[in-house]
C-alpha cells in the first residue's frame, strides 16, 4: 500500500525495524511454518507482510508494504496500529471501510491503482501519505500541524518537497478522475444492411477495453479492437447466402482502480493493509445485439455476344457475366434462390445503333429470351432466336424485381443494362446481289457493250458504317458464248465460254449502276455474269457480306447478240451483154453460222431469216448513177431472185426460172440483200460494185476500153496488199498489158504525191475484158499508199491510166496494234475426200517464242461444243515470227458433217494468249457428200464481149465506174484471193463458173 509510519503506538522496540534478532526470528518462524506445512500437508493461507519501497527513519517507515499474498504493494490503513509482521491474509474486496465515504473509497482505489505499484520511494511515500490522510485522518492531523508536513519527516529532507508535490498532484487528480460507480455501455446503430457504428459509453470517460464483434468487423477489418469511449464504424459481415443476420458487440474494461471499493489485507491484532481492486472481478463488461437484419442483394449483368457476326438462319446467343454488386446471393435451405433475367433482342438496324439508356421509340423487337440465374458466374442465352435478315441486332438484359415472385424481397432493386452497346450487338451480314440487263441487244463486232445492274441486298437492309452505306465491289464478266446459238441458262458457266472482258462496279449502296465498256471482237452471243466475291473486297468490308454471290449464266436479258457479218462476193459472168442476151452471176456467201436457217427462236431471240434476195436494177443511162449511197427505192428493177440465207456458192441466171434478160440498153447492177436477224447483220452489196454490173450497149455500138480499179483499202505494216483492175471494152487491142505502180507511204494529211514508185508490177497481159490483179506488196512504215494502173497497147502507148490519189486507189497502212489479235478464215465447204484448211491472220505484238496451234472438233449435237471427245485434228505447233498469215496445213475429214476450227496462241512459257471461239462462222467447215450430177439444160457459153451491133456509150464510162467501186471491188478482191486458196470451195455442179475461174487462173499465171 502506501507508506507505513510507526508512531508511539507502534513502538520500535516491539518491532525493531532492521533488528537482527527480530529478523532472524521472523525467518525462523517462516521456515518453521513452511516446514510444518510440508510435513502436515497444510497450505498456508496467510503470509507475513514485509516493508517494500519507501523510507526508514529510526523505527518509522514511510512507503509500501508487501503483503506476500498476491505480489502487489499495499499500504497501511491504520496509522497508529502495530506493523503487520504476522501472518497476513487477503485481499478481500470491500465497498465500505470505517467511516470513509464512497467517494473517498473511489479516490483511494484510483490513486493506489495508478501510483501504488511504483518502484520510486518518493512515489510510494506520497501514496502512503494520501491513504493515511483519508483512513486515519484524525491521527494524521493530530500533531497541531499539517499532517502532510508532520508525517513526511520520515523521508529524507531532500526528498520531502518531491513527495509533497506528488501528494498534491494525486489529490487533485483523484478529485477529478476517481468515480464511485464506473460504467460501460454499448450501442449498435446501422445505416443500412451492412454499414453501422458501435458507440461505447464509459464512466469515467477515459476507460478503454477490448471490444469484439460477431458478424461484423471494425474499420481496420478486424473483429476485435481496443476501444475507448466514442462512436466507431463497423461493417456487417454476414455469412454468404444467409437471408438475414444479427450483429453482436461485446466489450470488457479492466476497471482496476475505479469505483468505491478497495482490497483489504488483515493481520490479526496488527495493522490493516489496503490496495486497489485488482483482477477480472473488478472489470466492466457490456454486450449488445442488433435486431434481425433482413438481407437483399443486387445482381447485375454484363454481356458479350457469342459471335459478332451471325449468319442468316443461325441462332443469336449472348454470353452473360452475372455479378453481385451488393451483398451475396441469397440461399434458402442451402439452395440459392433463382432470379429470372430477360433479354430483349432489338433489331434489325441498318447500322450500329447509338448507345443510350433505353431503346428509341418504335425500335423493332426481334425476340426475347429468359435465363434462370442461380448465382454469380457465366451463362449463355438459350439461342431460340434465329437470324432472319441482315442488320445490327443488340441485346438489352434486365432483371425485374417485381417479376421474381416470393424472391422479390431478396433483390435490392431491378436492373437493366444500356441499349446499343457494341459488345452486346451482333451483325447479320447482308447479301448484295445484282439484277442486270444488257444495254445493247444487237451489236456488231467492234461495238462496245455495257450492262445496267440494279444492286440491292436480298436478305434485308444494306448495312451502313459511320452513317454511309458499306461499299461493295461487283465484278462483271462478259463471256463469249461457245457456238452460234444463244446460251442455255445455267447456274454454272459454260467451261468453253471465253471471257471477253471483266469490269468492276463499286456500289456505294443499293441503286442502279452502268458497267464500264467491253469491246466485242467477233460475232456470236455475249452474256454477262456478275459476281460479288468477298476476297476482292477491302478487308474491313468482308465480314459484313453474307457470302459470295454470282448470277446465272445465260440469262436472256443479260445477253447481247453480236451479229455475225456476212460476206458476199460475186462475179458477173458477162460484163457486156448484147440486147436480148442473158447475164449470169455467181454469188459466194460466207459468214452465216453453219446452222443458220435451223434456229426457230426461243421466245426471246427471234428465228433466223432464211432468205437472201438478189435484185437486178436497171437500166441506167450512165454508170455515174451507180453510187455507193444511191436510193434504190424507186430504181428500175429488171429481176428479183432469192436464195437461202446460208453459206455457199449460188449461180444466178443459169435456169429458165431465174434468167436475167436485159430488156433495154444501159447499165445494170445486181444488189444482194439480207434483211438481218437476231444472229446475223443486215447486208446489202453496193450498187457501185463494178463486179456486179453489166452493160447493154445500144445496137450496133462498140464498148470502149475502160479500166476501173480498186486497191486494198487498209492493211497493217508488214501485211500484204494489192490492187485489182476491171478491164471492159469490146475492142481490146492485141498485145495490151497492164502495169500497177504503188507510191508512198505518204503522210495521211499530205497531198497525194506519185513520183517514184516503190513497187511496179510485172506486165500483166490483157487479152479480153476481165479482172486483173497487181500481185502483193507490203511496206514497213505506216502511211497512205497511192496506186496508179496504166493500160498499154503493144507499142507501149497508154490506152488508159489512173490518177494519183483517185478514189478507191489508196491503201491506208496502219501500225501494228499493241495487242495481239488473231482472225481466222477456214475453208467453208468441202466435198468429202477433199482437203480443208484454216488461215490465221496474226496482227499486233507477237511475243518471242510464241506458237500457233490449230485444232478441229466434229460437231456432236445441235450446239457447238469443242471438248476432248469431239477433237479430231491437232496441228503441229507453228512458230510465229511476227504478224502475218499462217496456214494450218491440209486436213481431209473422214465423214460428212460440221467441223469447228479453234486456233490458240501460246507463249514460250505455255500460257495461252489467245483462243478462238468454238463454232465461229469463219471457223466452220462443212463437209458434204459428193452429189450426183444432175442432168441440166445446156447453158450459154461465156460471152466476154458484146455480140451484136449498136453504138458505144461515151468514154466517160471509166471515170464513172471508178467512183462507183469504192468499197465494192475491195470486198470482191479480198474474198476472191481467199477463194483461190480454198481447194474445192465451189460446188462441182458450178461448171460454168469454173470456166471463168480457170480463165482467171490463166491470167494470174501470166502475170
Amino acid at each position: 500500500m502506501s507508506v507505513t509510519q510507526f508512531t508511539s503506538d507502534a513502538r520500535l522496540e516491539d518491532h525493531p525495524p532492521g533488528g537482527f534478532l527480530q529478523r532472524i526470528a521472523a525467518i525462523l518462524t517462516a521456515l518453521l511454518l513452511l516446514t510444518g506445512s510440508i510435513v502436515l500437508g497444510i497450505t498456508p493461507s496467510a503470509h507475513a507482510a514485509t516493508a517494500g519501497v519507501g523510507y526508514w527513519s529510526g523505527n518509522s517507515f514511510l512507503g509500501a508494504f508487501n503483503p506476500g499474498t498476491d505480489g502487489r504493494q499495499a499500504y497501511c490503513a491504520d496509522l497508529d496500529a502495530a506493523p503487520p509482521w504476522s501472518a497476513t491474509s487477503g485481499p478481500q474486496t470491500i465497498t465500505s471501510f470505517d467511516s470513509v465515504s464512497r467517494q473517498q473509497l473511489a479516490e483511494l482505489n484510483y490513486v493506489m491503482a495508478k501510483y501504488g505499484q511504483s518502484s520510486d520511494p518518493n512515489m510510494t511515500a506520497a501514496v502512503q501519505l494520501f491513504v493515511w490522510s483519508i483512513t486515519s485522518a484524525a491521527s494524521y492531523n493530530s500533531h497541531g500541524m499539517s499532517g502532510d508536513d508532520y508525517n513526511v519527516t520520515v523521508a529524507p529532507a531532500s526528498e520531502r518537497p518531491t513527495i509533497l508535490g506528488y501528494l498534491a498532484a494525486m489529490r487533485q487528480e483523484a478529485a477529478v478522475y476517481a468515480v464511485t460507480d464506473p460504467s460501460l455501455s454499448l450501442t449498435l446503430s446501422l445505416s443500412d444492411q451492412y454499414a453501422g457504428t458501435v458507440t461505447v459509453a464509459t464512466h469515467p470517460s477515459g476507460l478503454t477495453g477490448a471490444a469484439s464483434l460477431t458478424n461484423a468487423v471494425f474499420a481496420n477489418g478486424a473483429a476485435t479492437r481496443t476501444l475507448g469511449a466514442g462512436t466507431h464504424p463497423i461493417t456487417g459481415t454476414p455469412a454468404d447466402g444467409v437471408p438475414s443476420y444479427q450483429i453482436d458487440a461485446a466489450m470488457s474494461v479492466d476497471a482496476a482502480g475505479f469505483g468505491a471499493a478497495i482490497d483489504l489485507y488483515t493481520t490479526p491484532g496488527e495493522q490493516r493493509l489496503i490496495n486497489y481492486v485488482a483482477g477480472s472481478g473488478s472489470g466492466l463488461s457490456a454486450r449488445t445485439q442488433s435486431p434481425v437484419i433482413e438481407l437483399d442483394f443486387q445482381p447485375e449483368i454484363t454481356t458479350q455476344v457469342s459471335s459478332r457476326f451471325v449468319a442468316a438462319g443461325d441462332a443469336f446467343t449472348d454470353e452473360l457475366a452475372v455479378s453481385v454488386t451488393k451483398g451475396t446471393w441469397i440461399h434458402l435451405d442451402g439452395t440459392p434462390i433463382t432470379v429470372t433475367a430477360t433479354g430483349t433482342l432489338y433489331g434489325p438496324f441498318d447500322e450500329q445503333p447509338a448507345e443510350a439508356n433505353a431503346p428509341p421509340g418504335g425500335a423493332l423487337v426481334t425476340g426475347t429470351e429468359t435465363v434462370a440465374l442461380t448465382g454469380a458466374g457465366s451463362y449463355t442465352s438459350p439461342g431460340t432466336i434465329r437470324a432472319a435478315e441482315s442488320g445490327f441486332y443488340t441485346w438489352v438484359w434486365q432483371i425485374d424485381k417485381h417479376a421474381q415472385g416470393g424472391n422479390a424481397k431478396y433483390l435490392t432493386d431491378s436492373f437493366v443494362d444500356r441499349f446499343g452497346q457494341v459488345a452486346e450487338t451482333s451483325i447479320v451480314p447482308f447479301q448484295p446481289e445484282a439484277v442486270s440487263e444488257a444495254d445493247q441487244r444487237l451489236v456488231v463486232p467492234g461495238d462496245v457493250l455495257t450492262d445496267t445492274i440494279t444492286v440491292s441486298s436480298t436478305n434485308g437492309a444494306w448495312l451502313k458504317k459511320d452513317g454511309s452505306f458499306i461499299p461493295v465491289i461487283l465484278e462483271g464478266t462478259a463471256y463469249q458464248v461457245p457456238g452460234t446459238l444463244p446460251p442455255a441458262l445455267s447456274v454454272t458457266i459454260d467451261p468453253d465460254a471465253v471471257p471477253l472482258g471483266t469490269v468492276t462496279v463499286t456500289a456505294d449502296g443499293p441503286g442502279v449502276y452502268t458497267s464500264p465498256e467491253v469491246v466485242t471482237t467477233t460475232g456470236g452471243f455475249v452474256t454477262w455474269v456478275w459476281e460479288v466475291k468477298k476476297d476482292m473486297q477491302p478487308e474491313w468490308v468482308r465480314d459484313y457480306l453474307a457470302a459470295d454471290w454470282a448470277d446465272a449464266y445465260g440469262i436472256t436479258v443479260e445477253t447481247t447478240s453480236v451479229r455475225w457479218p456476212i460476206t458476199v462476193t460475186s462475179l458477173m459472168r458477162e460484163y457486156n451483154v448484147h440486147p436480148g442476151g442473158r447475164a449470169f452471176d455467181v454469188v459466194t456467201v460466207s459468214g452465216f453460222p453453219a446452222n443458220h436457217g435451223d434456229f426457230t427462236g426461243d421466245g426471246y431471240w427471234n428465228a433466223d431469216v432464211d432468205e437472201l434476195t438478189h435484185t437486178v436494177y436497171g437500166p441506167f443511162a450512165t454508170d455515174t448513177e451507180l453510187t455507193e449511197g444511191m436510193d434504190l427505192s424507186d430504181a428500175p428493177v429488171l429481176a428479183e431472185l432469192s436464195t437461202p440465207a446460208r453459206n455457199g456458192v449460188y449461180k444466178l441466171g443459169y435456169t429458165d426460172a431465174d434468167q436475167i434478160v436485159p430488156t433495154a440498153p444501159g447499165y445494170y447492177v445486181l444488189v444482194t440483200q439480207f434483211v438481218g436477224d437476231d444472229r446475223v447483220q443486215p447486208y446489202q452489196s453496193s450498187p457501185a460494185d463494178v463486179l456486179e454490173r453489166f452493160f447493154v450497149p445500144p445496137t450496133n455500138t462498140k464498148v470502149p476500153v475502160t479500166v476501173i480499179t480498186q486497191a486494198t483499202p487498209e492493211a497493217f505494216v508488214g501485211q500484204p496488199f494489192d490492187d485489182t483492175a476491171l478491164v471492159q471494152g469490146s475492142n481490146i487491142p492485141d498485145g495490151a498489158y497492164l502495169v500497177f505502180r504503188a507510191y508512198g507511204p505518204n503522210e495521211a494529211d499530205a497531198e497525194p504525191v506519185c513520183e517514184v514508185p516503190f513497187f511496179t508490177s510485172k506486165d500483166v497481159a490483157v487479152t479480153q475484158a476481165g479482172i486483173y490483179r497487181s500481185g502483193p506488196t507490203s511496206v514497213d512504215t505506216a502511211g497512205n499508199v497511192y496506186w496508179i494502173e496504166t493500160l498499154y497497147d503493144a507499142d507501149g502507148e497508154i490506152l488508159a491510166a489512173g490518177d494519183c490519189g483517185a478514189p478507191g486507189e489508196t491503201t491506208v497502212v496502219l501500225d501494228q496494234p499493241d495487242d495481239l489479235t488473231v482472225k481466222t478464215n477456214a475453208v467453208a465447204t468441202v466435198t468429202l475426200g477433199d482437203p480443208a484448211h484454216d488461215v490465221a491472220t496474226v496482227t499486233g505484238t507477237v511475243p518471242d517464242g510464241a506458237k500457233l496451234l490449230f485444232e478441229v472438233y466434229r460437231q456432236n449435237g445441235d450446239t457447238a461444243t469443242c471438248t476432248a471427245d469431239e477433237l479430231v485434228f491437232t496441228s503441229a505447233l507453228i512458230s510465229l515470227d511476227g504478224p502475218g498469215d499462217y496456214r494450218s496445213g491440209e486436213v481431209v475429214f473422214d465423214r460428212v458433217g460440221t467441223y469447228y476450227w479453234v486456233e490458240s496462241v501460246i507463249d514460250a512459257e505455255g500460257t495461252v494468249l489467245h483462243r478462238g471461239l468454238c463454232g465461229a462462222p469463219d471457223e466452220t467447215t462443212t463437209v458434204t457428200a459428193e452429189p450426183e450430177k444432175p442432168v441440166t439444160p445446156e447453158t450459154p457459153k461465156p460471152q466476154l464481149a458484146v455480140t451484136g451491133g449498136g453504138s458505144w456509150l461515151p468514154l466517160g464510162l471509166a471515170a464513172g465506174a471508178s467512183l462507183a467501186v469504192l468499197g465494192g471491188v475491195l470486198l470482191f478482191g479480198r474474198r476472191l484471193a481467199i477463194a483461190r486458196e480454198r481447194a474445192g470451195y465451189v460446188r462441182e455442179e458450178d461448171e460454168a463458173f469454173h470456166e471463168i475461174e480457170e480463165l482467171f487462173e490463166i491470167k494470174e499465171d501470166s502475170q
